[in-house]
């Protein structure tokens, strides 16, 4: 588990680095207008998300260990390409081949660490993983950050490069991940009560990924001091990053579903209180926000150390792969709706609130109604038996 880690945390400097920075890259770097490349690395993303349905199935086939090693050496490629990218036809294949290597990655990494992990409950290693994670990506964040400073911009696809081949370099040679192949039905279609599950992810990944690209335009139109939105999203960056297994271990006389329901209900709390933000008054908005900031960080770790554990216990062993990466869509198509959404505030400061407020109000009752429909084995994990 600890080289798993080490990989992970490496993974995660050089996406912390470079991913952000995408599309400043292409302006700044490869000299296209905003606007190609905005629309250079949309399109991209989502060529992207013809990848899960092939990794599900080459993880049922193969184990998921190759799958995740195969993902950093397309990622490296995809980043590799962008140091000669000369115009948009270069940029569109070098985005395509690393959001494709990102969702081969993430519709395989909670099958390799459920093989890593073993037949104990996944609750705790996850949230382990994810505040590794968390924690290197803000890392590579505030590398970012520096090298922008000092004008060195054209190495940050190099190092992240450099963090793909010494992940897949450690993948390869020091975790081992045993892996059973479970014999399967032809067809291996991901079930409908699965299909749910993901539905009702979607639903509260919505309003997560929203805080992510909707709170800086929110408290920069409050007028707001301009470094406030790097303060908050920092904030959320340590409690992710260390608050994880505090998350698990206070929940978990809880079922999965029921604490993930408790995370939507602070989510809807966070939406009131940003809400509630535009009668505060001028002098006293940092405080609030930041105070909020803390809310929706909550409902982010709850929901975070518990949803993908659940996924996991929920997925027949036969098809695990195949139904885990269906699993990425919640969080894929979310990330493409969340900017969506923060085109609400043309209609109002109140629409976007309201939306996300609904969605994760959909999705606390839905995962409670759901829950009640599963095995005491698979909402609690106390009860997982060996599969």
């Amino acid at each position: 588990m600890v080289f798993l880690l080490v990989a992970l945390g490496i993974d995660n400097v050089g996406s912390g680095l470079f991913l952000p920075m995408t599309i400043v890259y292409a302006t700044r770097v490869v000299g296209l207008p905003l606007a190609a490349a905005g629309v250079t690395v949309t399109v991209g993303t989502l060529v992207g998300l013809l990848v899960p349905p092939l990794a599900g199935r080459l993880v049922d086939r193969v184990g998921p260990r190759p799958v995740v090693i195969a993902s950093q050496v397309l990622q490296a490629c995809g980043a590799l390409g962008f140091v000669g990218a000369g115009g948009a036809g270069g940029l569109a294949l070098t985005v395509c081949l690393l959001a494709a290597g990102q969702q081969l990655f993430y519709s395989s990494l909670f099958a390799l660490l459920s093989d890593v992990v073993g037949d104990r409950p996944k609750d705790r290693p996850f949230a382990v993983v994810a505040m590794v994670r968390s924690a290197c990506f803000g890392l590579g964040g505030l590398l970012a950050a520096w090298l922008l400073s000092v004008g060195a911009l054209r190495v940050a696809p190099l190092v992240n490069v450099v963090s793909f081949v010494v992940c897949a370099v450690i993948l390869a040679v020091f975790v081992r991940a045993p892996h059973a192949v479970v014999e399967a039905d032809r067809g291996g279609r991901v079930s409908g009560q699965f299909l749910r599950l993901v539905l009702l992810t979607g639903l509260v990944a919505v309003g997560l990924d929203f805080f992510l690209v909707g709170i800086p335009v929110f408290v920069l139109g409050l007028g707001a001091p301009s470094w406030l939105p790097g303060v908050i999203l920092a904030l959320n960056t340590v409690v992710t990053s260390t608050c994880g297994t505090l998350a698990v271990r206070l929940t978990q006389r809880f079922a999965r579903t029921t604490a993930l329901a408790v995370a939507a209900v602070f989510l809807v709390a966070w939406c009131g209180l940003c809400l509630a933000a535009t009668a505060v008054p001028l002098g006293w908005r940092p405080a609030w926000l930041l105070g909020s900031a803390l809310v929706v960080a909550v409902s982010g770790v709850l929901f975070g150390s518990r949803v993908n554990a659940l996924a996991v216990a929920l997925a027949p062993a036969a098809t695990r792969g195949r139904h885990l990466a269906a699993f990425q869509y919640a969080f894929t198509v979310a990330g493409v709706l969340a900017p969506a959404v923060v085109a609400l505030f043309d209609l109002g400061v109140w629409a976007p609130w309201v939306v996300v407020a609904l969605c994760a109000s959909v999705g606390a009752f839905g995962l409670q109604a759901f829950g009640r429909g599963l095995p005491d084995e698979v909402v609690r994990p106390s009860t997982v038996p060996a599969r």
